[in-house]
Formats: structure tokens, C-alpha cells, sequence
């Protein structure tokens, strides 16, 4: 069964920083491409950043650009999505999700293996 856990939310300040995780279960994360996308009260799914398996290529939405880093630890067979300078518009329902690759920073050929992603709440 191909399951992966997002962890690493919480409430934090404007300005404050995060480090989300994405962790596999039933598979090798490896294997894939991954890629984090959010979901705002109200708002549609945006892709947010992607990773190639190799982690050679990075890219991200221009409105997270220069504020969040993805990465990955093959060993912990994990991928990271640090995030710096929040802001309240960062606020959303984060997700990861495995796939064949990244076009820009949105996935493609989507693995069906969503979690139930991590809450972002970005507040004074």
C-alpha cells in the first residue's frame, strides 16, 4: 500500500519559519519526483514546489520563491519543504505527493498516494 505522512505544521508568526516532512510508507520515496502542493480555505489546489529523484532540479511557484527550500534525505527516505518568511497567505492544508517528475514546479504523472497533509496557520 503506498501511503505517504506529511508532519510538520503548526501556527506560527508572520515572518516565522517551518520545515514540513514527507514521509513514505509501503514504497521507496526514491524512486520519484515529489511534489508539495497547498490548499487554502476556499481556494483551489496550487503546486508549490517539485523535486527530481536525483534532486538535481528544484522549482517553485513564484509565490513562494526565495522563501522555500525543498529537499530530500534518501536515507530517511523523507523529503523536506523548509519554509522561511511566512506569511498570512501561506496559511493552507499542505500535501505531498509522488510522481514520474516535475514539469516547472508542478508534478506530473501523479502517484496516487496522497496523505492527509500537514496545517500551515500563519498568525499574530
Amino acid at each position: 500500500q503506498l501511503q505517504v505522512v506529511e508532519s510538520g505544521g503548526g501556527l506560527v508568526q508572520p515572518g516565522g519559519s517551518l520545515r514540513l516532512s514527507c514521509a513514505a510508507s509501503g514504497f521507496t520515496l526514491d524512486y520519484y519526483a515529489i511534489g508539495w502542493f497547498r490548499q487554502a480555505p476556499g481556494k483551489e489546489r496550487e503546486g508549490v514546489s517539485c523535486i527530481s529523484r536525483s534532486g538535481g532540479s528544484t522549482n517553485y511557484a513564484d509565490s513562494v520563491k526565495g522563501r522555500f527550500t525543498i529537499s530530500r534525505d534518501n536515507a530517511k527516505n523523507t523529503v523536506y519543504l523548509q519554509m522561511r518568511s511566512l506569511k498570512p497567505e501561506d496559511t493552507a492544508l499542505y500535501y505531498c505527493a509522488p510522481g514520474l517528475g516535475c514539469s516547472g514546479y508542478v508534478l506530473i504523472k501523479r502517484v496516487d498516494a496522497w496523505g492527509q497533509g500537514t496545517l500551515v496557520t500563519v498568525s499574530s
